[in-house]
């Protein structure tokens, strides 16, 4: 009696595991597997939203007392200190918020767009050539950005050629 008691008590066990293995099995197919990536490549997205939307409102912060201070610095309405400092903190912003506009267009549509990453790093290059001191930088230095501008010019150039025609 005892022997079948135990042999019914494992027979259970067995059914239990063949289940456990069959849900395992079903939970691991394709489409279960690659929902589950969408699940967590949502929930990153989401993240890096709320992440970079922090980051703008800091870089705003930063800007607006950067802007504050060389107004109500003597003499009065003019910038002391660099320009280009202030542009470079304008243009930190407009990277951020193409970031945010590269991460809400994934959430939307679930692809990267190409288009949009290029173009923010076009924005990232400019802002380099903008704030650049060219007592610091060297030779070997302007020759990448300017193969930098030239590569991405000509990639923005193909997907925008190639976007019109899919259009027309």
């Amino acid at each position: 009696m005892i022997v079948s008691l135990w042999q019914g008590d494992s027979y259970r066990k067995m059914q239990r595991l063949k289940k456990l293995l069959l849900l395992f099995k079903n939970s691991c197919g394709d489409s279960a597997f690659l929902g589950a990536i969408e699940q967590v490549e949502g929930i990153v997205s989401k993240i890096l939203s709320v992440v970079m939307i922090a980051v703008i409102l800091v870089a705003m912060f930063d800007l607006i007392i950067v802007l504050s201070q060389q107004l109500l610095v003597e003499p009065f309405g003019f910038f002391n200190e660099s320009l280009f400092e202030i542009f470079g903190l304008f243009l930190n912003v407009l990277i951020a918020l193409e970031i945010l506009e590269n991460i809400t267009a994934y959430l939307r549509k679930h692809v990267v767009q190409v288009e949009l990453v290029i173009v923010t790093s076009l924005i990232a290059v400019a802002r380099k050539i903008i704030i650049l001191n060219l007592d610091k930088t060297g030779g070997l230095e302007i020759i990448g950005l300017a193969l930098a501008i030239l590569s991405l010019s000509i990639s923005y150039w193909i997907i925008r050629r190639t976007t019109a025609k899919k259009t027309h």
